[in-house]
């Protein structure tokens, strides 16, 4: 069972990356959007705690930034009818945090806004969610205004979002309008805010 990675990144898209271990092994591995476009250009190196899937037909590796989000996608994956591909989108949209502070404030309308679930599926998995956070969405804080954001987060969630494929203007001009409604966010909260716009905007 593979649970951490180190390497050299041999190639980056929007939901995956081939990562080179120092024994030679490239492995593939699926990811969130926002991690995947926090990953340094090829060439450059990485660490990603891994959930690795096992079936007759597939050998699937899912990489995750923190310990928190693999546990978190682990939880989603025991909700019933819900597979690692809506898993990671849905993650693609929030953090653990966040999915802790949606089952706090009774936030179900929220899970809408990831691609792929609808309003009947929002309900079942917000109510499995609500069992399966209980603990942690009672813990939930506020979010915190982190100190210095401004033009040097716009300027990596630009980076970002071209590295994914994205046009520069429309890079910019979805990032300018995440952080002028929310300028407290952080690059990675900035991101995820910028790539659920542009996704609704194919829509």
């Amino acid at each position: 069972m593979i649970g951490y990675l180190e390497g050299r990144v041999v190639a980056r898209r929007e939901r995956f990356a081939i990562v080179l271990t120092p024994g030679g092994v490239g492995y593939e591995l699926e990811l969130p959007a926002p991690v995947a476009a926090s990953l340094p250009a090829p060439g450059g190196t990485c660490a990603l705690f891994v959930h690795t899937v096992v079936r007759e037909d597939a050998f699937e590796l899912f990489g995750f930034a923190t310990l928190e989000d693999r546990e978190t996608f682990r939880l989603l994956l025991g909700i019933s009818k819900l597979g690692p591909r809506t898993a990671l989108a849905i993650l693609s949209c929030f953090s653990a945090d966040d999915l802790a502070r949606l089952v706090a404030t009774g936030d179900m309308d929220a899970l809408v806004r990831v691609p792929g679930i609808g309003k009947k599926s929002a309900q079942r998995i917000f109510i499995e969610l609500t069992y399966k956070l209980e603990g942690r969405a009672a813990a939930a804080a506020p979010l915190a205004a982190p100190a210095g954001v401004g033009a040097g987060v716009l300027a990596d969630v630009v980076a970002g979002l071209t590295n994914l494929g994205y046009a520069d203007a429309d890079a910019r001009r979805v990032g300018a309008t995440v952080l002028e409604d929310e300028p407290d966010l952080d690059v990675a909260g900035a991101l995820r805010q910028a790539l659920k716009r542009l996704a609704s905007e194919k829509t």
